[in-house]
């Protein structure tokens, strides 16, 4: 297949769009990959939809290659399934809702769970027809409230979503297994550098679950390693090692002391090891953060968070722990309705006194004391006895995980390094099962429940991760699995030899199997070079000033290795560099 550029529905830039933050996005758009048509929604046009197909059959062939089969599902989707587990409501503003002529609810998929296990419970009911995998590719929708980053953060996407439905949990886990080992082949034959972190499952519901992700600074996902063993795991599903509870009966009794002007804990700890004689830090105060949220179908309510006060509460990590409730910072009108708590100086005592729930960091545990707010202004209380003095409603890890934090494993410390989510697998269990009560009739003639598994694939996405990856100061560098051509032509003059030679060239890699884009524009080679270099075809053939000694440049966009090779043997050579 050859595609001539003279005729290609195509416009380089050379400037970065004015709304561009991240690689991916000022390239895809610079080398006409992608057009915005409004926040988070983009356009594919003609190379960067080649791409697009190209992950797509990657994504089908080793889906299709462990037994999974591919449906289609719409995306206009009727309320009815989404309100029978809930998820009508749980989703909140995340979701597009829209009425038809009728005034019957609809919403633009955002996942299909429901369709799945919907689908399965109309058409299958004996033991002997699972296990089953089914898939799609398909158009998902969601109402991001910060669109950004081009094809990475976007209201309209393409993603693989299939679902595994076995008759018992061994089953559920070699499914699960099935799909985590056909991810690998797949990331690899994308040629990504990624990781494989356990994750937390969000709305979905669920136990097991794990989060393929690119490696790439500009992405939204925090993860951490530990320097000594294999952990890895998504900040949100980190969990903090508990101490040892502590004895209270040594712990003095709690005081309250006059601390002016200490609103801050930083001010707090200056202010005591001056006015002491003992020595505190921040790890030794207890800084209770107010929130309010939300739970579906209900009106707002006040939540206290405790963490040691050298830590920051995490927000990612507090809204992935209290999921499906929408979380809210505390602002002056919430102070003012509520005139127990004292701004700078709030402690568990007003806060459990007024009814507030208390949820605490792991660290909190019996026996240890704090410096926290007395409920008063300018006024601490020091050695407040978890245990003894307060006892809070429960657990909730929210607090920032840091570099040099203890491994979960109990093997090494934590590092931390960001990614792009690029797949997340799951073990829903029968979370939609039940809702829907899927059967099957077992050998028994009993009923037998049936468990699930859910895995997705961000497919448009994937250009841009792949993008993030592969690119230095003049272009793309597409990973050759995915390219929009297997070689690019460049003829390097308007002489109208080297235009017959470009053409044939081109005709011989063609109907040797490749895929050609040839520049045959009337530009300068100057331009051609640049736009080469721009649009990331890895492999660039220039028919120029060599061509009357009989040799052409070969030019490996990826090294910028050049080398000159004889016009007779330059199709082989090609073939063989493609084709490995």
């Amino acid at each position: 297949m050859i595609t001539r550029m003279s005729s290609l529905f195509l416009r380089t830039l050379r400037e970065d769009p004015a709304d561009a933050e991240v690689p991916s996005h000022k390239l895809l758009v610079r080398a006409g990959y992608v057009r915005r048509v409004a926040p988070g929604g983009y356009s594919w046009l003609p190379l960067g939809l080649r791409v697009l197909r190209n992950i797509e059959a990657v994504v089908r062939e080793e889906m299709d290659a462990f037994g999974a089969q591919e449906i289609q599902f719409p995306a206009l989707l009727p309320k009815e399934p989404y309100e029978a587990t809930n998820r009508w409501e749980e989703y909140g503003p995340n979701i597009f809702r829209l009425k038809d002529r009728k005034g019957a609810d609809y919403l633009l998929g955002p996942t299909h769970e429901e369709l799945f296990t919907l689908t399965v419970k109309g058409e299958y009911s004996s033991y002997k027809d699972y296990p089953v995998t089914l898939y799609q590719i398909q158009t998902k929708y969601r109402d991001e409230a910060r669109p950004r980053a081009g094809i990475l953060r976007g209201r309209e996407f393409l993603m693989k979503d299939s679902y595994s439905f076995d008759l018992t949990d061994e089953g559920l886990s070699q499914s699960y297994q099935d799909h985590r080992d056909a991810y690998i082949r797949i990331f690899d034959r994308l040629g990504l550098e990624y990781v494989i972190v356990s994750a937390t499952s969000g709305a979905m519901g669920g136990s097991a679950s794990e989060e393929f992700l690119a490696v790439a600074e500009t992405g939204e996902d925090t993860f951490v390693r530990s320097t000594e063993s294999g952990y890895a795991a998504n900040v949100e599903a980190v969990t903090t090692p508990v101490p040892p509870a502590q004895s209270i009966d040594d712990k003095p009794a709690a005081q309250v002391h006059h601390t002016p002007n200490t609103p801050t804990i930083e001010t707090l700890v200056d202010f005591l090891n001056a006015n002491t004689d003992r020595k505190f830090t921040a790890a030794d105060t207890l800084k209770n953060v107010l929130v309010k949220l939300k739970h579906p179908g209900k009106d707002w309510e006040l939540l206290a968070v405790a963490v040691p006060g050298d830590r920051e509460v995490d927000f990612k990590r507090l809204e992935a722990a209290l999921e499906p409730a929408e979380v809210a910072m505390v602002d002056e009108t919430d102070f003012a309705k509520n005139p127990f708590l004292v701004k700078g100086y709030i402690g568990p005592g007003a806060i459990q006194g007024n009814g507030i729930r208390y949820l605490a960091d792991p660290r909190v545990v019996t026996g240890t004391a704090w410096v926290t707010g007395a409920d008063k202004a300018d006024h601490h209380v020091v050695d407040l006895v978890a245990g003894r003095d307060f006892t809070p409603d429960g657990v909730i890890d929210v607090a920032e995980v840091r570099e040099g934090d203890a491994s979960p494993d109990g093997k090494g410390v934590l590092v931390a390094a960001r990614g792009i989510e690029i797949g997340h697998i799951f073990q829903l269990g029968r979370k939609y099962a039940d809702a829907f009560s899927l059967d099957a009739l077992g050998p028994d003639s009993k009923p037998v429940r049936i468990t699930m598994g859910s895995y997705g694939i961000g497919v448009s996405r994937l250009v841009a991760a792949i993008a993030e990856q592969s690119y230095d100061e003049r272009g793309l560098i597409w990973p050759r699995n995915v390219a929009p051509a297997d070689v690019h032509v460049v003829v390097a003059g308007k002489d109208e030899t080297l235009l017959r030679a470009g053409e044939d060239f081109a005709k011989q890699l063609s109907d040797s199997g490749l895929k050609v884009l040839l520049d045959d524009r009337k530009a300068s080679p100057g331009v051609k070079f640049a736009d080469a270099e721009l649009v990331g075809v890895p492999t660039i053939l220039v028919v120029g000033r060599g061509l009357k000694d009989g040799v052409v440049e070969v030019k490996d966009r990826k090294s910028g290795e050049r080398q000159d090779v004889p016009v007779a043997e330059v199709v082989e050579h090609l073939v063989r560099v493609v084709r490995g």
